[in-house]
């Protein structure tokens, strides 16, 4: 007898995003006490008493009301930060977030079927571009595989965040469009943007009810190509997105203002699905050295990227690719699975289109001219030169550990993740002399639009480890000893703040409730131990684990005297992207990338010697 095969429905991308849990609100007392647990390795005796203090009186005075109030905010909302963090992590920030705030990460299809070859840019674009466009057509179908924890469903928002979405300069505070609708919404965008010398074009991704295949993306971007360069550089408008927001807010009130043109072009690019960047440079690469195109991803020629973008996909003279994006409206992750997406079907193709060459007689790309005066052109000019002259202070490389990788750390029965973050901690430790506060992102996307938290991982475990590493009389198996309780400290964090029981977004919640009712400061945010632990923005490491993909990305540090620190961890390596401030007399990203690597290995052999 046949067996019944009974149809399940397949699961729409969006359909539980209303059963998803709403944001927590963690008990006061367990995020101070977790509060004071993360300052000790910053101070001595007296400091800590003084801290411990100053946590008491809170708890048990303004910090009680604040957090009564916060309760009250958690019933009103499904999640209570949401907004706030936007806010006060993005947009309201005044710097030039393009620098400071963005994220880039090179595409591994060198490793593959694309290794560097001059001539291949656009050929290579056009296949690249084409299953980028499939990824948007199943997002709006809905057919996007939703992404779990174990059993738990994670919240997709971030991914409608793709396309289509564009960060808008404000004063005093930016603004986030976001044009995307599902097929069951309406209608959405479906053009394309291409930045190319100094120029912009778009051309419609759908004709006549049906996506441009590659041959068709191909013929307009050789059309776009072979314009820009048989005729004059444009006035490079793009380079003003890499200002201070301010004053890209002003510029951009100006230029709409010069004409009404203007505004149509600026929202022709804010709704694009993505922006496609033509960039003339070849940067040097190899499996096992990305720095030079990560540079560039990151900090390449303002004039062929939108800084406000969700999404840049920058295409190089040689045939490699990156991709530059703007923080605010997702975090790495969500892009991250559509880049491995389209990169598993182009390997599937071997980086090839074996469809119809057949072209349609289609409409030629639009150029959107914009009228600029000599007081923008002044503006361009100057916006390039204080762009340029940021970025040469940059340090960054962007290189590989082939040694080992994941598989030989999960047979040791270590997370991999915690293993990175350790060796980080030793490697500081041995290059400054002292602990280094940090901040790792953990992923709050089991509860309704969560991002992220903070994961501290420079606990007082990890200092005594670190110090035990450093002192010869210690022997291998005490080192081993504390290892493992650095590790079990470090797992039981990440666990806790995937499930809502940081403290960090915690304490913000209740100084930004303070300032809301317009309470002074409350003494605890302006105790040395609060910044010397890297409260308010003051961590001096920054990272993240951008996954277990061949994608790795890549952000600046948050302070001057700071590090951006990002891995990808694979079976058999690890990608490590690090960047500091040369300016900065005491920080040096190679030297600490060749410590952390030194660190790997010490680290494995320690679990060898356990085991003679």
């Amino acid at each position: 007898m046949e067996k019944q095969v009974l149809e399940t429905p397949e699961e729409r991308t969006f359909q539980y995003q209303d059963s998803l849990p709403s944001l927590p609100v963690p008990p006061l007392e367990e995020s101070l006490s977790k509060y004071l647990d993360a300052v000790k390795p910053f101070l001595n005796q007296e400091e800590y008493e003084r801290t411990e203090e100053i946590v008491k009186q809170f708890e048990h005075g303004v910090g009680k009301e604040l957090h009564q109030k916060l309760l009250e905010r958690a019933k009103a909302r499904r999640n209570w930060l949401e907004e706030w963090w936007l806010n006060v992590a993005y947009l309201d920030l005044r710097i030039s977030t393009q620098i400071h705030c963005n994220m880039a990460g090179a595409g591994p299809y060198i490793e593959h079927c694309w290794p560097p070859q001059e001539g291949t840019q656009l050929e290579r674009a056009c296949v690249n571009i084409w299953h980028t466009l499939q990824y948007w057509h199943l997002l709006r179908q809905e057919k996007v595989a939703i992404e779990r924890s174990g059993n738990a469903v994670l919240d997709m928002n971030q991914f409608r965040m793709l396309f289509c979405t564009c960060r808008i300069p404000g004063v005093p505070r930016d603004s986030l469009g976001s044009y995307f609708k599902t097929e069951a919404e309406g209608e959405c965008p479906s053009h394309l943007v291409v930045l190319c010398r100094g120029r912009v074009f778009a051309f419609d991704a759908i004709h006549e009810g049906n996506m441009v295949t590659p041959p068709e993306i191909f013929r307009q971007l050789s059309y776009i190509q072979k314009r820009c360069h048989s005729e004059a550089d444009g006035p490079g408008l793009a380079a003003l997105t890499s200002r201070e927001r301010t004053k890209w807010a002003e510029s951009r009130e100006y230029l709409i203002a010069l004409d009404p043109k203007n505004l149509s072009h600026l929202e022709k690019i804010q709704s694009s699905l993505f922006v496609i960047c033509l960039d003339d440079s070849s940067p040097h690469a190899t499996p096992e050295d990305y720095t030079q195109v990560t540079r560039l991803g990151l900090a390449g020629d303002p004039t062929v990227r939108w800084g406000d973008k969700s999404y840049n996909c920058i295409f190089f003279a040689n045939g490699i690719c990156s991709a530059f994006c703007d923080h605010s409206p997702f975090d790495a992750m969500a892009l991250i699975t559509m880049l491995a997406y389209a990169e598993k079907k182009i390997m599937e193709n071997e980086g090839k289109w074996k469809g119809s060459d057949k072209v349609r007689d289609i409409p030629w790309p639009e150029e959107l001219v914009f009228t600029v005066d000599q007081k923008i052109l002044n503006e361009i000019g100057r916006a390039k030169e204080l762009y340029y002259e940021k970025v040469s202070d940059l340090q960054l490389v962007n290189v590989v550990f082939t040694s080992f990788g994941k598989a030989l750390i999960r047979s040791k029965k270590l997370h991999p993740d915690t293993f990175v973050q350790l060796a980080l901690q030793l490697a500081y430790y041995k290059c400054h002399g002292r602990p280094g506060c940090c901040y790792e992102t953990a992923m709050t996307r089991r509860f309704y639009h969560g991002r992220t938290e903070t994961i501290r991982p420079c606990t007082l475990e990890a200092v005594e480890w670190c110090k035990a590493m450093l002192e010869p009389s210690v022997g291998s198996s005490q080192r081993l000893q504390l290892m493992h309780k650095a590790f079990a400290k470090h797992n039981k964090m990440r666990k806790d703040c995937e499930n809502g029981k940081g403290f960090d977004r915690h304490l913000l919640g209740l100084l930004l409730l303070a300032q809301e009712q317009g309470l002074p400061v409350p003494q605890l945010y302006q105790d040395q131990a609060f910044t010397a632990s890297g409260g308010g923005g003051n961590f001096v490491l920054s990272t993240s684990l951008t996954g277990y993909t061949r994608f790795s990305g890549a952000a600046l540090p948050m302070v001057d005297h700071g590090y951006g620190f990002f891995y990808a961890i694979r079976d058999d390596r690890i990608v490590v992207t690090c960047s500091c401030w040369q300016s900065c007399p005491e920080t040096d990203a190679e030297l600490l990338c060749t410590s952390v690597f030194q660190c790997f290995r010490e680290m494995l052999q320690l679990t060898a010697t356990a085991q003679l």
